[in-house]
């Protein structure tokens, strides 16, 4: 089966033009236009990655995220209309991977679209368990425990984490990242690096408010210790 992507957009003209890019690029697209909707199609074949326009009748662009997140770490980019703070870190912090403002150009989306396929990939076998404290980072399993306890995280947040945890102890920039993470070398977003940080620290610090792991190097960037 090939790539699918649902594209979820109330107003008819962009979602027409969305899906002829995609199924220019050869992928399946499916299409709902409203929160609603997309649950249903969702619930009949989960796609491969979702894009959600933020402002949707009825069920919003948040909640269609949250309720997806709920049983999916699909990649999700969430459309919106402007490059508010607000806008944008309230949809990373709804479970989204990425985000892009209208308008915006077909490559550009079907850049994202990419980067996000290739993350989606399981990470390169070879390496083994890497302890942290009571933390554990099994990267040929996809698998995180903290206190002997499984951790789910999406697969962006594990990715994250993983090459924090490559080398232990240096300071990874917010550019670094960016590339090495999401696979973006000229169109990132140091937002994404920062929610998705925040949001990797509910789940693996005992105190998010006050990390013992995952750590802010002030003005250089984050460090994975024990």
């Amino acid at each position: 089966m090939g790539t699918r992507i649902l594209t979820v957009e109330d107003d008819e003209r962009i979602r027409t033009a969305v899906r002829m890019a995609l199924e220019d690029e050869g992928w399946e697209v499916l299409e709902a236009e409203s929160g609603e909707a997309a649950v249903e199609v969702w619930a009949n074949g989960p796609a491969d990655v979702v894009l959600i326009d933020l402002m949707l009748p009825g069920m919003d662009g948040f909640e269609l995220c949250r309720n997806i997140r709920k049983t999916s770490d699909v990649p999700i980019v969430m459309v919106t209309a402007r490059a508010d703070t607000h806008d944008v870190v309230a949809g990373l912090e709804a479970g989204a991977d990425d985000y892009v403002t209208k308008p915006f150009q077909p490559k550009e989306l079907s850049a994202r679209i990419r980067a996000l396929l290739r993350r989606a990939r399981p990470a390169e076998p070879g390496r083994a368990h890497l302890r942290f404290g009571d933390l554990e980072v099994v990267p040929d399993e996809g698998v995180v425990r903290r206190d002997g306890e499984e951790v789910h995280l999406t697969k962006t947040e594990f990715r994250l984490l993983c090459e924090l945890a490559s080398a232990p102890g240096r300071v990874f920039s917010r550019e670094q990242l960016l590339e090495r993470v999401w696979g973006y070398d000229y169109f990132g977003d140091g937002r994404l690096v920062d929610v998705h940080v925040r949001r990797l620290r509910t789940k693996v610090e005992v105190d998010a408010a006050n990390p013992r792991h995952v750590v802010t190097v002030r003005g250089l960037g984050y460090k994975l210790q024990s």
